[in-house]
């Protein structure tokens, strides 16, 4: 038997005493044969291999050869140290570099823990290529410290999305925590070629579950909610950590913290009430606490790590189960978040007219006191004959078309990417646009419809293998110079057009020297990476965080498949047909009035938009006949809020067209006015 525990021993192979196992790998002992070693300096010896079973002596090195190669080691002198015992060395044939294998990680060895464990050294150690430095500052995407975005043996970045960095030192530490099922980038959440690259850069992956998920009543704690009412006076008989299943004893925690407590009796809530924020939380949102910024931001950061942890250990271990119960369509899905809405509780949105909808939507949505779960309620100020539902759907559809022409975004229609613009990223505008976003697919609105291929993958990594092209562009002056760039036939106009569009690849850090007419190809791609994906980090960051809200982008990388064509489009419009399609129609149990209803040719029908909501409608529409003493007076009539349209049964098709196409047109008045 052996133990991997004895921290005062030292390893056989580099010397040295410390037990650190994401660097050097696991230290073990076998104490019959008076062995120590780190696992890594086995892995990495040149001159053994693992001829046993995974289980036999250490993970399939045998004692006699693990002896052998401290023998033939012991002749061998470390470049860094000068000492004997260099078991390592570069895996080029014609290069004599030889170190412990502690010593290597100073010297920037690199270490690939793949196929036959090649050490490399610094000259012939692989690395990674960037197409340009991003200008804008940038952080480690694990410690979120300061980090200068060159490329070098102590930070790397990922290959997928190229805005993730990191140090060295913070990525082996993520790694070996979350190990091969959890280990991905942290920003575009790619696996496949993070974890690739990363094994080519030295980055130690181990097979098995995180860290955190072998950790026995891990989440114990975690999983008991605090019961105690802390208001200054406590109006419950039974005490202060009672708590009944609903009404006004029932105990409601803090929203932001989740920490303290209360009666909705005893801070004088309503018995629909469940939002309360306790007076500490409520002191640092509006500035008056003790605290120091610092603190605030601590203390709300660890809020969030310990929502993620609780999703974390509540969804991954169900996740093979639960995978199978996720609806499959996006309108099931944005039911889904739809749940979320409440009825009873509504805010007023008060709108001019079409034109200020966007203006009317962000002065809501920067209300202090703004909830996206409440109702909207609509309100056009020239609109006589109010519907709530008319009015909502109206509102939202001209929302949407309004954001499509925002600032934030170029290129041509319905093939929108994001524009990077220092006034929207100062206003915040990139977060405000992506949560009305989601708030209208949320609550009904239309298709977003407008996306490129490019903006989608950039926010969802879908598809997977998808790379810019240059219809992502559109057509603008920089579009047409990178085109001449890659029609280039010959030399001579490659030369010719890489001048042409020299500022630019200046901008891009893509001007070089081309030696070679296929060296475009890369070329081209490079500058697609930086414009579309590089440059805009920090604007894609905020808009990710705005569509987060009502947990919209979430779920969406649950099935970016299924939501593609609502972002991405293209948008249909109501039909005759595809109305048909949506309806049930309910005709009268008597034969005889079945007869004149079947006769009724519809082709038009009165709604309250000319765009299916993303989320469907709800309930599905109906269609029902009534009869009227006087057909002349008899119209159709509808009813937004049931989707439901009451067709009169006339004698005649040309009378009942003539009174349809009065009521279509009565509306449209009414829309316009």
């Amino acid at each position: 038997g052996w133990e991997g525990k004895h921290g005062d021993s030292f390893c056989s192979l580099c010397k040295r005493c410390d037990n650190i196992p994401e660097k050097y790998g696991e230290k073990i002992t076998l104490q019959q044969h008076n062995l120590t070693v780190h696992y890594f300096c086995l892995l990495m010896s040149s001159g053994i291999c693992q001829r046993g079973e995974e289980d036999e002596d250490i993970h399939g090195f045998l004692v006699d050869d693990i002896k052998k190669e401290i023998r033939r080691s012991s002749r061998l002198r470390c470049i860094k140290c000068k000492k004997v015992g260099a078991s390592v060395g570069c895996s080029i044939k014609s290069c004599r570099q030889m170190v412990h294998m502690p010593c290597g990680l100073e010297q920037e060895f690199i270490f690939q823990f793949t196929d036959l464990f090649p050490s490399f050294c610094k000259k012939h150690a692989p690395s990674q290529s960037c197409v340009s430095s991003p200008s804008l500052p940038l952080s480690c995407s694990v410690c979120l410290e300061p980090i200068e975005p060159v490329l070098s043996y102590n930070v790397l970045k990922c290959p997928a999305c190229h805005g993730s960095w990191f140090h060295r030192n913070c990525v082996q530490h993520y790694a070996h925590s979350a190990a091969m099922f959890f280990f991905k980038c942290t920003l575009c959440n790619n696996k496949d070629q993070f974890q690739q690259e990363m094994l080519r850069m030295g980055i130690y992956i181990p097979e098995r579950d995180a860290a955190w998920e072998l950790e026995e009543n891990a989440y114990e704690d975690l999983l008991q909610v605090y019961q105690h009412c802390d208001a200054v006076k406590c109006h419950s008989h039974k005490g202060r950590k009672y708590s009944s299943q609903s009404g006004y004893f029932e105990i409601v925690r803090c929203k932001l913290c989740g920490s303290r407590g209360t009666h909705r009796k005893c801070s004088n809530l309503k018995l629909y009430e469940s939002d309360w924020i306790c007076t500490d939380c409520k002191a640092a949102v509006e500035g008056k606490s003790e605290l120091s910024e610092l603190n605030i931001i601590i203390y709300t950061c660890s809020i969030k790590c310990i929502q993620y942890i609780l999703n974390c250990s509540s969804s991954s271990s169900l996740s093979l189960f639960s995978r199978q119960y996720v609806p499959a369509t996006s309108p099931e899905l944005l039911m889904d978040l739809a749940h979320q809405i409440s009825q009873q509780q509504s805010t007023e949105v008060l709108v001019e007219d079409d034109d200020g909808v966007m203006e009317a939507a962000l002065r809501v949505l920067r209300q202090s006191d703004f909830n996206p779960c409440c109702t909207l309620s609509v309100k056009f100020s020239q609109d006589k004959h109010s519907n709530n539902i008319r009015n909502q759907r109206r509102f939202l559809r001209c929302l949407v078309s309004k954001l499509q022409m925002s600032e934030i975004f170029e290129g041509p229609d319905r093939s929108k990417n994001l524009a990077l613009s220092s006034k929207a990223l100062r206003d915040d505008l990139y977060f405000e646009v992506g949560s009305l976003l989601a708030l209208s697919l949320v609550h009904g609105g239309p298709p977003v419809g407008f996306f490129s291929p490019a903006l989608y993958h950039s926010l969802f990594n879908y598809p997977t293998n998808y790379r810019p092209t240059l219809q992502d562009l559109g057509d603008t002056t920089f579009a047409h110079k990178i085109r001449q760039i890659a029609e280039a036939k010959s030399m001579k106009e490659l030369r010719m057009a890489m001048q042409s569009a020299s500022q630019y690849l200046e901008a891009a850090g893509c001007w070089r020297k081309i030696r070679e007419l296929s060296e475009k190809d890369m070329l081209v791609e490079d500058v697609l990476n930086f414009y579309l994906i590089i440059r805009l980090q920090l604007p894609l960051q905020r808009f990710r965080e705005g569509l987060r809200t009502l947990g919209l982008f979430e779920q969406v990388q649950m099935c970016t498949e299924a939501f593609h064509s609502v972002f991405c489009g293209p948008v249909e419009r109501l039909t005759a047909e595809s109305v048909m399609e949506l309806f049930t129609v309910r005709f009268s149990e008597e034969k005889e009035q079945q007869e004149k209803e079947n006769t009724t040719d519809l082709l038009t029908f009165t709604t309250a938009t000319d765009l299916a909501p993303s989320i469907g409608f709800h309930p599905t529409p109906s269609i029902s006949f009534f009869s009227s003493p006087d057909p002349s007076c008899a119209f159709p009539q509808s009813h937004c809020d049931a989707n439901h349209l009451f067709l009169p049964i006339q004698p005649s098709y040309e009378l009942f067209k003539k009174h349809l196409d009065y009521t279509v047109c009565q509306f449209s008045v009414m829309q316009d006015i």
